[in-house]
């Protein structure tokens, strides 16, 4: 049972990002966290490793479209690896509570930015 409903919040979170255009991390790590009863840590380790599949279908589809930025795209994944390193070591060594607070932090300043360009494109 906890298959089917990791693939139905994911699909859930997936269609609501896709519709609202948000990241689908914003809606999949909170629903996770709540539907699941996943630590923040485990609800944000997932959501980066479902990040992995989808990401490389969208850089292949964008790069046939000739949309990416091939140097940039490479420069970037090289340097990737290093960010990973760093944010699992803070992750591992700052507390749950904090890891939910930081979230809550980017959530916010994410729903700021949209309200922010809501208004603007009404403008």
């Amino acid at each position: 049972m906890s298959e089917l409903a990791a693939i139905a919040v994911g699909f859930a979170a997936g269609v609501v990002a896709g519709l609202t255009g948000v990241g689908g991390g914003i809606l999949f790590v909170p629903a996770l966290t709540i539907f699941l009863d996943k630590t923040q840590l485990g609800a944000e380790s997932t959501s980066l490793l479902a990040i992995v599949p989808v990401a490389l279908v969208g850089a292949w589809r964008q790069h046939r479209y000739g949309n990416v930025r091939l140097r940039d795209g490479l420069l970037i994944g090289a340097l990737s690896p290093l960010g990973v390193l760093v944010g699992a070591i803070v992750a591992n060594t700052v507390s749950q509570r904090a890891l939910e607070i930081g979230f809550a932090c980017l959530i916010l300043f994410v729903a700021g930015q949209l309200v922010r360009r809501a208004f603007a494109d009404s403008a």
